[in-house]
């Protein structure tokens, strides 16, 4: 691990009497708006965190909040045209379901966060209203009650609305996701690489991979979410272990490949802050 790697090469400086090695400079950021927090509560960088702006597909990540409240993972879910016809019209990622198909809420939150499937966000958001504007009010009134005073939703998954447009902010999402993370089911599913569902007599088989290409390019990370729409551009909110704590990050507004890279070298740059006090 390259902060195990780090303190080792501390330790032995100290020892044979050479001079320590000196804290990394902190990363260029060159995202619209960007926060990194640990769960010590330090803050490791902020960039017009408190901006209002558009968080494109991070919106599921109070969509799967707001499921995890109010249903059991057990349940099922009967997809509806509605749901597969929403995802398409409008250009969305899809988890590729199809109507008529019963998934229990545990595989929807899969097909909500892997692959992004706005086809899930508004099948979740049917069957948990009930109906797509009573769940979109308890989004809301989660966000109050979270006090995430500059956040407001107006659908479950994040494309565009024509008019009174939902927002919110970097300090806003990092500390829903900190929330978010202190259920062990959610961490376990952003936490995936990829999800399989067999076939069975009420749906069909499928096959799930995330998005989130920081899983497989850097030590320890969490999850959390990719995003993407014209108006946000790219975004990612981010997660990982770094030197015993937890660093929670967001990028929005970013460049597709860079987010990743930038994110690394935050969790990077955070966990070395850590080991230097």
């Amino acid at each position: 691990m390259r902060i195990g790697r780090l303190i080792g090469a501390v330790v032995v400086s100290l020892v044979v009497g050479a001079s320590p090695a000196v804290a990394a400079q902190e990363p260029a950021v060159g995202a619209k708006a960007a926060y990194v927090v640990d769960s010590a509560g330090t803050v490791h960088l902020g960039k017009r965190e408190t901006k209002r702006l558009p968080v494109a597909s991070l919106v599921k990540v109070m969509t799967a909040y707001v499921v995890l409240q109010e249903g059991r993972m057990s349940d099922t879910v009967t997809i509806g045209a509605t749901d597969v016809r929403y995802a398409a019209r409008g250009g969305a990622a899809t988890a590729g379901l199809r109507a008529g198909e019963r998934l229990t809420t545990r595989d929807l939150l899969y097909a909500l966060m892997l692959p992004s499937g706005a086809d899930a966000a508004n099948a979740l958001a049917r069957h948990y209203g009930p109906g797509k504007t009573a769940f979109i009010a308890k989004m809301n009134r989660a966000a109050r009650a979270l006090g995430l005073s500059d956040t407001r939703y107006t659908n479950a998954d994040g494309m565009p609305t024509p008019a009174n447009g939902g927002y919110s902010t970097a300090a806003d999402q990092v500390k829903l996701a900190r929330l978010a993370l202190e259920s062990s089911v959610f961490a376990t599913v952003v936490g995936s690489t990829s999800h399989k569902v067999g076939k069975t007599k009420v749906h069909r088989a499928h096959t799930w991979r995330n998005t989130n290409k920081l899983l497989t390019r850097a030590d320890d990370v969490l999850g959390v979410k990719t995003g993407y729409t014209n108006a946000a551009r790219y975004c990612l909110l981010f997660a990982g272990e770094r030197n015993g704590l937890q660093v929670v990050g967001v990028l929005l507004g970013d460049q597709d490949e860079r987010r990743f890279s930038t994110a690394e070298k935050l969790l990077d740059y955070a966990g070395e802050q850590v080991a230097f006090g």
